[in-house]
């Protein structure tokens, strides 16, 4: 079995600051490259920031076409518990299925303190046709999705290709994240592209409308495309989750 070695910036990253905790989570076929802007920006505000880099991503597609949503659940989870070993208040941050998986702990932790959701997916009718059409069709890979980027110059770092066994792990994950959304009822505050060429914007209209939560905001990026934590949004974005986690520790 091929060992691929991790790609340069893709590597997990971990701010040691104050016992407010954040976990930043990165998307389908990334890395944390995407994401570490963001948690670089909240690091500096003092929070203790990790960004995990999800089973299968910032190696080799090969790598992804091994691993399960399972694992990606079991990552986040992990992270979780390594948070709450130094902090005491902890939030959850996620960019397109970061955002799903985001979800997911949502779903299951009513002890965390608020949820980010960015261009999060519960919903790709796309992709679900591009499965079924090639689920059968003895090919592994598909193309890529990485670098929907408004701002040129900029590229995100994430797989050329995507597996079709992966595919259907993301459509498992987004099925069981989207049936229990009302379950969430803790602050959330979902930020939303408004032109994205791979999570329609309807997303979040759905997560907004099917979530529990009194506490809810949803903030329109009209600069950016689906990798916003890249794009020209991302100052914004990054002052918006500081504004958001101070708010939700300074009132208590």
């Amino acid at each position: 079995m091929v060992t691929y070695p991790i790609l340069k910036d893709a590597e997990e990253f971990l701010y040691k600051g104050n016992e407010i905790g954040v976990l930043v989570i990165h998307g389908f076929t990334g890395s944390t490259q995407s994401v570490h802007y963001i948690g670089k920006r909240l690091a500096d505000n003092g929070f203790t920031v990790y960004g995990p880099r999800l089973t299968g991503h910032g190696t080799h597609p090969e790598d992804m076409e091994m691993a399960s949503f399972q694992d990606w659940i079991r990552d986040v989870e992990a992270s979780l518990i390594k948070l709450k070993e130094t902090c005491t208040s902890i939030f959850v941050a996620g960019l397109s299925m970061g955002g799903t998986l985001a979800l997911y702990l949502a779903e299951r932790h009513p002890e965390l303190k608020g949820v980010i959701p960015i261009n999060a997916a519960i919903h790709l009718p796309n992709l679900h046709q591009n499965y079924r059409n090639l689920r059968n069709s003895g090919l592994r890979f598909a193309e890529g999705i990485g670098s929907d980027i408004k701002k040129e110059g900029v590229q995100e770092l994430a797989y050329s290709k995507t597996p079709v066994k992966a595919m259907g792990d993301l459509i498992s994950l987004m099925e069981v994240v989207r049936k229990d959304l009302y379950k969430i009822n803790i602050p959330m505050f979902i930020l939303s592209s408004t032109i994205d060429h791979v999570v329609p914007p309807e997303n979040s209209k759905e997560i907004y409308n099917a979530i529990s939560s009194v506490d809810k905001t949803f903030f329109f990026l009209k600069n950016s495309y689906h990798v916003a934590t890249l794009d020209n949004d991302k100052e914004l974005i990054a002052d918006e989750c500081i504004r958001f986690i101070q708010k939700h520790t300074n009132s208590e």
